[in-house]
């Protein structure tokens, strides 16, 4: 994929160009960009007037009724792309094919994503984020469940069930009522004190349910600049999203 940037009506977007085994062109505006895909056996002067041509197209429909592009909550990705979670570096290697289904697997450091070329492009990018996340789950669990015992050892000594990680878009974590502990996968992109915070806040929950004052003392006490790791997620939350 070659990224491109093209400004209408003074507004900056993104777009998207694939370059793959298929016989006619396409453009699509989706919430992240323009995505356009154009046969990769012509020649260079017929790709660069189709390429042309589906830009002016999407121009004048943007022109026409500007989208609302969702900058937040999603990420393009490339093949080769390096992607950094809990101290940890891993090379993201990307392909596609006319299958009804995505599929992903792990080799060592590097993960290994067949995407549906038949799904929409916006589709695409989903299923890329939701694999990547699976894959970064199954090979941190051990670290955070780790981590989470070691807090817990160290703080509290509460009784608990079960550590899942999972990606969960709307906390960054959760205390159940089986006394399981859940965190996101979107955390692993943050710094590893802040991930501290948010395994110690969960652990917290184990006794008081709710955000009560003898909640935020047990925190304290555990974490005593715990407030300074919520102000970090609340000012860097965009950057954690697959």
């Amino acid at each position: 994929m070659r990224k491109e940037k093209i400004i209408i009506n003074e507004k900056e977007y993104e777009i998207y160009l694939r370059f793959e085994s298929r016989e006619g062109s396409r453009v699509s505006i989706g919430k992240n960009g323009i995505y356009i895909r154009v046969p990769v056996g012509r020649p260079r002067e017929e790709q660069c007037k189709e390429i042309l041509r589906l830009k002016r197209w999407a121009m004048e429909k943007i022109k026409e009724k500007p989208p609302e592009f969702k900058h937040q909550g999603s990420r393009i990705y490339n093949d080769g792309d390096k992607l950094n979670v809990a101290n940890e570096e891993f090379i993201l290697r990307l392909s596609s094919s006319e299958k009804q289904s995505s599929s992903a697997k792990i080799r060592g450091d590097t993960f290994y994503i067949n995407v549906s070329s038949i799904l929409p492009d916006t589709l695409q990018q989903k299923h890329i984020s939701v694999l990547l996340s699976r894959l970064v789950a199954k090979k941190k669990k051990g670290y955070i469940e780790q981590k989470i015992h070691h807090l817990n050892e160290k703080h509290f000594n509460f009784k608990f069930q079960k550590v899942f990680l999972k990606y969960n878009t709307s906390n960054w974590g959760s205390c159940s009522h089986s006394d399981n502990v859940n965190i996101s996968t979107r955390l692993l992109f943050a710094p590893d004190e802040v991930i501290d915070y948010v395994c110690i806040h969960e652990l917290a929950h184990l006794k008081e349910r709710n955000h009560s004052p003898e909640f935020w003392k047990l925190v304290e006490g555990a974490l005593p600049d715990y407030r300074e790791k919520e102000k970090w997620l609340k000012e860097n939350s965009d950057q954690c999203w697959f």
